[in-house]
């Protein structure tokens, strides 16, 4: 377990978990949206791949994506276990609301320099839309992914519900 992707749906608490470990194994933790969101507008890095390719190329890593589509294929390939928090909608849908309305209220900094303003709310790009919408497609991605023979050298832990991630944490 040396170069991780921790996956699942939006809100699922990848960021979390993946900061967790970070820690505990002292493995490098990269927050895949700080690399994909470079600036104002939300804008996208126009060097990620190049980006994403570097810091995979050492030999420890934990990432907490299932990696957008321009470095998803670099991602699994170069890893060595994917960490699925494969959580329900009543488990996700609670979370996302909760902290994108803290971050809407306090106006908090993200990626580039961006915040979640009361209007984004109204956009299907909105993080608590996109959990909804996506969440079915996601986790057919994940499970198609987990299950494909290419990627089948990965060790990969799912896991249903927090507690059983609580539990594994516990035992590391």
């Amino acid at each position: 377990m040396e170069r991780i992707l921790v996956v699942g749906v939006t809100g699922a608490g990848k960021s979390t978990l993946a900061r967790t470990l970070s820690s505990r194994l002292g493995i490098p933790y990269h927050e895949m949206d700080a690399l994909y969101f470079d600036g104002p507008g939300w804008s996208v890095n126009p060097t990620l791949t190049d980006d994403v390719a570097a810091l995979t190329a050492g030999p420890r890593w934990i990432f907490d994506s299932l990696g957008y589509p321009e470095v998803r294929d670099l991602l699994w390939e170069r890893a060595d276990t994917v960490i699925w928090l494969d959580y329900p909608r009543r488990v996700v849908m609670p979370r996302i609301l909760r902290r994108s309305i803290r971050r809407t209220v306090t106006r908090e900094a993200l990626y580039g320099g961006n915040r979640e303003t009361w209007s984004d709310w109204l956009s299907r790009q909105h993080p608590a839309w996109w959990a909804w919408s996506q969440h079915t497609a996601r986790h057919q991605e994940v499970e198609r992914r987990t299950r494909a023979p290419r990627f089948a050298p990965l060790a990969t832990h799912r896991f249903g519900r927090p507690g059983a991630v609580a539990d594994w944490l516990a035992a590391l």
